[in-house]
């Protein structure tokens, strides 16, 4: 069965609107700062959110998971990333799957991809809950990312440039806290096949 059509609002961007695909949509967003954009299964859900304040619709996922398994995860956090591109605008953030509360978000990091904001994201919430004494599992979608945190290395292809000379300093500062410190917490792959989509995703694409 072939994939069903999505439709992607855009509420930031060079022409906010509605779009019937995502070349339309990342035509308006790769590139400009603070996009905000997301997408929807139909079009009359994509108009009617375009009406609508844009934090009320961005990564709100908690909701669709089951009671089953909200109990079954427990305390637990979920991790993702957005780039708009490979390389583009990178934001990263942190969520409580039980409320849905936003525990951190950062960016946007220009000339970043979606599996350095994984890895630095994932790393962040380690070290913060180390500071607080918290040993909740944490959850991240990209397999790549949790094999670099097991290395304890990003080893990332993103080249340098100009514009992304702080996401650099934190990639560094990410790979020396992770040789300084161990952590309590359990870090797992997000079983999106199974769960639905990560709490913490960005729902852009």
């Amino acid at each position: 069965m072939g994939k069903s059509q999505k439709w992607y609002v855009v509420w930031a961007g060079r022409k906010p609107g509605v779009y019937g695909s995502w070349a339309e949509c990342e035509a308006q967003v790769k590139g400009y700062p603070d996009a905000k954009f997301m997408a929807f299964e139909s079009r009359e859900k994509a108009e009617a959110a375009y009406q609508s304040n844009p934090d009320a619709h961005i990564g709100q996922h908690v909701s669709n998971l089951t009671p089953e398994l909200l109990k079954q995860l427990g305390d637990s956090y979920a991790v993702d990333a957005a780039a708009s591109g490979s390389p583009g605008p990178l934001e990263y953030r942190c969520v409580h799957i039980p409320t849905g509360r936003e525990v951190f978000r950062r960016g946007p990091f220009a000339d970043g991809t979606n599996n350095v904001g994984e890895f630095l994201a994932l790393v962040e919430a380690l070290a913060l809950s180390k500071r607080k004494g918290v040993t909740s599992p944490i959850y991240s979608d990209s397999r790549t990312a949790l094999g670099w945190l097991k290395d304890k290395r990003c080893k990332t292809e993103l080249q340098p440039t100009q514009r992304n000379v702080k996401l650099f300093e934190r990639i560094a500062k990410a790979e020396d806290w992770l040789q300084l410190n161990d952590y309590a917490n359990t870090v797992s792959k997000w079983e999106t096949e199974k769960w639905g989509e990560n709490p913490a995703d960005f729902g852009r694409k």
